[in-house]
């Protein structure tokens, strides 16, 4: 111990003596061990981390594969089913996304809710910080219950102590707060991913949800908790089971129509869309670490050959190299443990600023943090760093030549040039790793220029938008509903700014879905496949407000009524694939399959598709539907949607700025419901950005990993040619004594480095090859093996290394010849 303490003050004592590569060596790793932490702390926060609940590995989400369509839920009368019927489960729970206007404290704002049965909680086995949850009984007696989450009740309600008991209105109906969840529970899964719902409410299932005419309502979903022993493989044969039995109840118009169980796992389907992603920035943070790395070890390596007078000098006073591999890799541990230190400190801040930056559709970002596993992570990473950044160094204080090194031009002797061959294979290293992460980039940024190419159907400029939801019990018949839309847009039109107004259900590039089954006239029952498409009901003059193009027919108008035939209007997409080589326009459809007898409605229209999500999507089936026609609607919700017509999205064009026309948004709807609240208005082209989100995080992510290996790679190829320039002066002086001119001196540097670049160019070529499956899958009408990429990437490089190289060549070519052989 006291001979490792020596060797601890001795190693502090060379790094303080050499204060400037101290400092070099120390941000270097702090760069690649900080970046490496934070995009650890996303993979342990979202992947690693168990969910907040009771043995989270026994959880699962359970629905139906309807024909060829999974992940559509459940039926409300399944719920019972699967409850009663189902074997491999020792408890099973229903829910289902909801969302109410919240009024009664403070100004009223719409919430993510839930609608879930009572034994949710007992099968995530989770209990309320405060109060209690609904029972059973409860449930079926449709009492008006609350469970609010910790969220809202610190924001909403101050933490107030007496919250229990306190009356909210929901949908202005008055519920009671009976319970506070932790602040740690999230649940349930909402667009498959889990969200931050608000407050939970009992199920009680109405008796419309449970007759034959909403048999097909799919859109429920059911959580349960597998058995001891039970694999997710038995308990899906079990729900083929349970499946079979409900096929066996369906109505006669449903007869047509396939089910299988789907049993997956909680987590899985929570984390699943974003595993790819994190596992790809996690290799390319890795990179960048490894670049850092290769950095140090070259800066390293500088260094020890720089002392191997002293090293031979202590090696010929008796000093044993396991000394100096000791004292090298302290330096190493005592750099990199600084290095990491100082990283923690970066990665803290990165991962504040990721929080407000990750896209919505990244799940489980309250979990992110600075916890002790993140700490620990960096500490080890900080260990091996130091270690294997000192092994280079170490051998080479090791290998040290007596003789040479104690000669008197042992500046410029082999013991110097022998370790050349390292020094170079560090930077080609480098520079190949480097040109991996630059053709990632650059496939990454071709993808999302590509994407932002694509036509999304309407003009999202000079567009304002925002979204409601209309109470139940002030609104609860289409009259209405229509009522409040038509007097909403009618004020709005009545302004001499706005262009247009309407109002859709479903909101392009919101990422919204409401979908339905179809029929198209002329296709007997015997050939009938299920198959749903977008539907959105609008109002107004929703297709000039959003600048959506007419391809063919008309428009709806007011002459469109409940009292006259029933019109639709298709996208481009759907009449291609319902009416190939044909004329959509005159043709005839409608909601569910050929049983229903439902009555038809006419084609009047055929539009351009719009995306309802990214542009990067491929285009659906749409149809649109005038809300005056509650034909349809009621057909509808006969037939799988549990869209409401009272939710909408208000849209409108204007001659102003958005953000200028939000105050008269506002006043419109106050002037029909005044305690009506508006939510997320905000312009047209916010929402765009909002949707395409998560694929430029990625892209930005990924290039500035490049950027950062780039940056690493130029210095480390600086730092050695500068180190081969000072060991060749004596080389160099002679060069100039003997007539060479400075530009071939120059010329001579600039070759090498020239050399390094192109083998480590060819060596990234190939690794970039190796790698363009992993990142094929994330790239939109892009290829990951681009020639003109690798082509871009391969010359910036090059350029790179020669513009690092320059200075050296510059100080190489610009020395006077006396002065260096004098040193020498």
């Amino acid at each position: 111990m006291k001979s490792l303490a020596h060797a601890l003050r001795l190693a502090m004592r060379q790094l303080r003596k050499s204060p400037g590569f101290t400092l070099t060596v120390v941000l270097t790793l702090a760069l690649g061990i900080g970046a490496t932490t934070a995009i650890f702390s996303l993979v342990e926060g979202i992947l690693l981390r168990p969910l907040p609940f009771s043995d989270p590995d026994r959880l699962v989400l359970l629905g139906d594969h309807v024909g060829r369509n999974p992940g559509l839920g459940v039926t409300a009368r399944e719920i019972a089913t699967y409850q009663s019927a189902a074997s491999a489960f020792s408890s099973i729970g229903g829910f289902i996304g909801a969302s109410f206007e919240l009024s009664g404290v403070a100004r009223p704002e719409d919430v993510t809710a839930a609608r879930i049965t009572a034994n949710v909680f007992s099968t995530l086995g989770t209990q309320p910080v405060l109060g209690r949850v609904f029972t059973a009984q409860e449930d079926d007696a449709h009492q008006p219950l609350a469970v609010i989450s910790y969220a809202l009740w610190m924001n909403r309600f101050q933490r107030d102590a007496n919250i229990l008991g306190k009356p909210i209105d929901l949908d202005r109906k008055t519920y009671s707060i009976i319970g506070v969840m932790p602040r740690s529970f999230e649940f349930p899964l909402q667009d498959g991913q889990l969200d931050q719902t608000q407050l939970w409410v009992p199920m009680s299932l109405k008796p419309e949800e449970l007759t034959d005419a909403n048999a097909g309502m799919w859109g429920f979903q059911l959580v349960g908790r597998l058995k001891d022993g039970v694999t997710v493989a038995q308990a899906t044969q079990d729900a083929d089971r349970v499946a079979q039995q409900v096929m066996r109840n369906f109505p006669a118009n449903m007869a047509a129509i396939q089910i299988t169980g789907d049993v997956s796992l909680l987590k899985e389907q929570a984390v699943d869309d974003v595993r790819p992603l994190l596992r790809t920035l996690f290799i390319a943070v890795a990179v960048v670490l490894l670049i850092a790395c290769m950095n140090v070890a070259g800066l390293l390596l500088v260094r020890a050959i720089r002392r191997r007078r002293e090293y031979a000098v202590r090696l010929a006073l008796g000093a044993g190299s396991g000394v100096l591999l000791r004292e090298s890799i302290l330096e190493g541990l005592l750099l990199s443990l600084a290095g990491g230190l100082l990283g923690l400190g970066f990665a803290a801040a990165a991962i504040r600023t990721a929080l407000h930056l990750l896209p919505e559709s990244m799940p489980r970002v309250s979990s992110i943090s600075m916890d002790g596993a993140v700490v620990a992570f960096a500490l080890m990473v900080s260990i091996v760093t130091g270690s294997l950044c000192s092994v280079a160094p170490a051998f080479a204080a090791m290998r040290t030549n007596l003789t040479e090194s104690l000669k008197d031009g042992a500046r410029t002797g082999s013991g110097a040039q022998s370790h050349a061959w390292l020094r170079s294979a560090l930077v080609v290293a480098e520079i190949a790793i480097a040109l991996v992460l630059l053709t990632v980039s650059g496939a990454f940024l071709r993808s999302f220029q590509k994407m932002r190419a694509v036509d999304p159907g309407f003009r999202p400029d000079h567009v304002l938008v925002a979204d409601y939801q209309l109470p139940l019990g002030q609104y609860s018949t289409d009259t209405s509903v229509n009522a409040f839309n038509r007097a909403v847009v009618d004020r709005l039109s009545a302004s001499t700014s706005v262009v247009a107004a309407g109002i859709t259900s479903v909101l392009p590039a919101s990422g919204g879905w409401a979908g339905s089954a179809y029929t198209i006239e002329g296709v007997p029952a015997s050939k009938w496949k299920l198959q749903f498409a977008n539907f959105a009901i609008i109002d107004g003059d929703y297709f000039h407000a959003l600048d959506i193009p007419l391809l063919d027919g008309r428009t709806f108008t007011a002459k469109d009524r409940a009292d006259t035939p029933l019109v639709v209007i298709v996208n481009a997409t759907m009449a291609k694939h319902c009416w190939p080589g044909q004329r959509a326009v005159g043709k005839r459809m409608h909601a569910g399959n050929p049983k229903k007898g439902l009555p038809w409605a006419t084609v009047v229209g055929v539009v351009a598709d719009t995306k309802i999500g990214a542009r990067d999507e491929p285009s659906a089936d749409q149809w649109y539907i005038p809300s005056e026609q509650p034909a349809i609607l009621n057909d509808i919700q006969d037939t799988g949607t549990l869209t409401r017509a009272a939710d909408g999205f208000i849209a409108l064009r204007s001659t102003l700025p958005p953000d200028q026309m939000t105050h008269s948004l506002q006043a419109a709807v106050a002037e029909v419901d005044p305690v009506l609240a508006l939510q997320h208005i905000q312009p047209m082209s916010d929402v765009v950005s909002d949707i395409e989100a998560p694929r430029r995080f990625n892209t930005d992510l990924i290039t500035a990993f490049a950027a950062g290996a780039l940056l690493l790679a130029v210095t480390g190829i600086y730092a050695v040619v500068a180190f081969s320039v000072s060991l060749r002066t004596q080389e160099i002086a002679i060069r100039m004594a003997l007539g060479a001119q400075r530009s071939r001196i120059a010329r001579l540097v600039l070759i090498s480095a020239l050399k390094m670049a192109l083998i480590g160019c060819v060596l990234g070529v190939l690794g970039s090859l190796a790698v363009s499956r992993l990142i094929a899958s994330f790239l939109f009408n892009a290829s990951a093996t681009d020639p003109f990429i690798y082509l871009a990437a391969s010359v910036t490089m090059i350029l790179m290394t020669l513009a690092a190289s320059a200075l050296p060549a510059r100080r190489a070519a610009s020395a006077d010849p006396l002065d260096a052989l004098r040193a020498n």
